[in-house]
């Protein structure tokens, strides 16, 4: 089946759509995958308040934290975690830059 001007008009946004859909895909996964594959340079204790708690389908659970500065962290945990509660967090620091959060224990 040859292709014609009048096909390519009318699939445009579909090929568009998912060639961006690729772009934005593909940079994400690398960076992750630099991440995981980057040592980790150090691991500094800090101190946070757990405000809330987020259940997504297929996501695990999501906790919404206040560092002691003030900033708001999200931490992914199985784990059940007390509302209110204060919590000692892990800051970990990876020879790339990057940085993340997990619950210490």
């Amino acid at each position: 089946m040859p292709w014609t001007y009048a096909d390519l008009k009318r699939n445009a946004f579909g090929v568009i759509l998912l060639i961006t859909l690729f772009a934005v895909m593909v940079p994400s996964a690398l960076n992750k995958w630099a991440n995981d594959a980057s040592p980790i340079r150090s691991v500094d204790p800090i101190d946070a308040t757990i405000k809330s708690v987020q259940w997504g389908k297929g996501h695990g659970t999501v906790y919404v934290l206040f560092l002691e500065n003030g900033s708001p962290v999200l931490i992914n945990d199985d784990r059940p975690h007390l509302i209110g509660s204060d919590v000692r967090l892990e800051r970990v620091t990876r020879d790339n830059g990057s940085v993340s959060y997990r619950f210490a224990n």
